[in-house]
């Protein structure tokens, strides 16, 4: 198949395969849909909407979407506006800013959504910059450049800010020297401009200034509405788990009108953000110093296919890795048939017998689902091992082969066992964008040519190991008590050694 104009294949996140096109040549014809989300500051947003006015993007293929999230008093447009603007209100069931970014993608007609806070100051080829990525791949998700510089009332006019921005003036609005930078830019110099893929790329695309496809933006399913502060991040890692390029356009840049509240709280709103970012996003920093334990989005999703494996084979496979260092997983054994028979006749028979051990095994245990059929691939997972057949496994299996996986930079691992087709460890960004980019067919060999793939030695062990049907020995030491101590001797000397 053949791949789209809009869609090529893009190795990782390093974009510079792709070629934007340059103004003297370029005839844009993808209309955008500036989404602001605002509360209050009025006199802000009316320096946004001035400088968004004199853009270069062509005005017929640009409309803006203010959002008034219920400000008192409410928030109104001001006379210096660009041409196609609308102000609409959210609904008074939810609040914040991602329910505000919602709300105007829901009521924007453009092909792609570029987001803007109300206290930006954006230069004059601020939205082209952007779009020029945008007519070049439609899975971008594209972070505009912006400085932070401290904010007095009063101090600009909407009619200043036009101005100088009209006339390709913006950065003489503020004295560089007096501004700061964003801690992304960091980030995008330590990783080359972001081409150096890295799992954690996502948490650049963040706040203020960015933009991607509209279709895009549905296909990951917006922002969540529950989350009031780290909707941004938690979209990003999703963006990134749909298989999207992240792309930071420094050409162009910004101004942002004061210093934002998490920068001038940011223990408190660290304090704040980590237990619903941890929740959701396995791949933060945060989420991988914790104990293994059963969270909304697991790093892992392990899929059995157990059939009639007795269930001593199954808890070979499944306990090393929930008892391991490596127990951030949801586990779904598939049966291929419904739950097993528990009435009396199935019973004597022994129809079932193995199901209903494993049920009964298993059925207490959060991390571990009993499905008749494999459940499709969840996006927000990062990573899916597939296990054909139950083989013993080891604590450190699984993560020896994430380790693998992560040192090469794959998008697939397999990995031979014995007695059946190889195990599989997939990346879900890297399936995600096959997906994207050629349909449903092949989607291993795209995945090879987009992200790598290798393989794994040695997955499986010789024996079970710390299952409930084959526990460990017992220590030297305990053997050589109980062989000379009787059970009261042994009881005194516990207590005698806990004083």
């Amino acid at each position: 198949m053949n791949d789209s104009p809009k869609r090529p294949r893009i190795v990782r996140n390093d974009y510079r395969a792709l070629h934007p096109p340059t103004a003297a040549t370029w005839k844009p014809s993808l209309a955008v849909s500036v989404v602001i989300p605002a509360y209050g500051a009025q006199e802000k947003l009316d320096l946004t909407l001035a400088a968004l006015a004199a853009q270069t993007y062509p005005a017929d293929l640009m409309e803006v979407v203010v959002v008034d999230d219920n400000s008192t008093p409410p928030l109104r447009l001001p006379e210096l506006r660009p041409e196609h603007t609308r102000l609409v209100t959210t609904t008074p069931d939810s609040w914040g800013s991602a329910h505000g970014v919602n709300t105007g993608v829901a009521h924007a007609d453009g092909q792609v959504i570029l987001r803007l806070d109300s206290d930006m100051v954006a230069y004059r080829d601020h939205v082209e910059a952007q779009l020029r990525w945008h007519h070049t791949a439609d899975y971008l998700a594209v972070l505009g450049h912006k400085r932070f510089i401290a904010w007095e009332p009063g101090r600009l006019t909407p009619e200043q800010v036009h101005e100088k921005i009209l006339v390709g003036e913006g950065a003489a609005l503020f004295a560089i020297e007096d501004s700061t930078p964003h801690w992304i830019e960091k980030v995008i110099d330590d990783t080359d401009g972001l081409t150096a893929h890295h799992h954690s790329n996502y948490r650049v695309f963040i706040g203020a200034t960015g933009s991607l496809h509209r279709d895009f933006f549905k296909t990951v399913g917006g922002l969540d509405t529950d989350l009031r502060l780290g909707s941004d991040t938690e979209f990003a890692y999703r963006l990134s788990q749909a298989g999207a390029v992240f792309v930071p356009e420094t050409t162009s840049s910004a101004w942002h009108l004061g210093i934002p509240q998490m920068q001038e709280k940011e223990e408190e709103g660290r304090r704040q953000r980590v237990p619903y970012i941890a929740q959701r996003v396995p791949l933060h920093g945060w989420r991988r110093t914790a104990a293994p334990r059963a969270w909304r989005v697991p790093l892992v999703d392990m899929v059995v296919e157990i059939g009639d494996a007795n269930v001593a084979d199954v808890d070979a496979a499944v306990a090393p890795v929930l008892g391991g260092p490596d127990g951030d997983v949801r586990v779904t054994l598939v049966t291929g048939r419904g739950p097993a028979p528990h009435d009396r006749a199935s019973i004597l028979a022994g129809d079932g017998a193995q199901l209903r051990l494993v049920e009964e095994l298993y059925g207490h245990e959060s991390r571990v689902r009993i499905a008749e059929k494999a459940p499709e691939p969840d996006p927000a997972v990062p990573y899916r091992f597939l296990l054909p057949r139950p083989v013993p496994l080891r604590a450190d299996s699984l993560g020896r082969m994430l380790k693998l996986m992560e040192r090469v930079d794959a998008g697939l691992v397999t990995a031979a066992i014995p007695g059946g087709p190889p195990a599989r460890l997939e990346r879900t960004a890297a399936f995600a964008r096959a997906r994207h980019i050629v349909g449903g067919t092949g989607l291993d060999q795209v995945v090879a040519g987009i992200w790598g793939a290798t393989v794994f030695e040695g997955l499986a062990a010789t024996e079970p190991e710390g299952t409930v049907f084959n526990p460990p020995p017992a220590d030297f030491a305990r053997r050589l008590v109980r062989k000379y101590f009787n059970a009261r001797q042994r009881a005194r000397l516990r207590a005698l050694l806990k004083r």
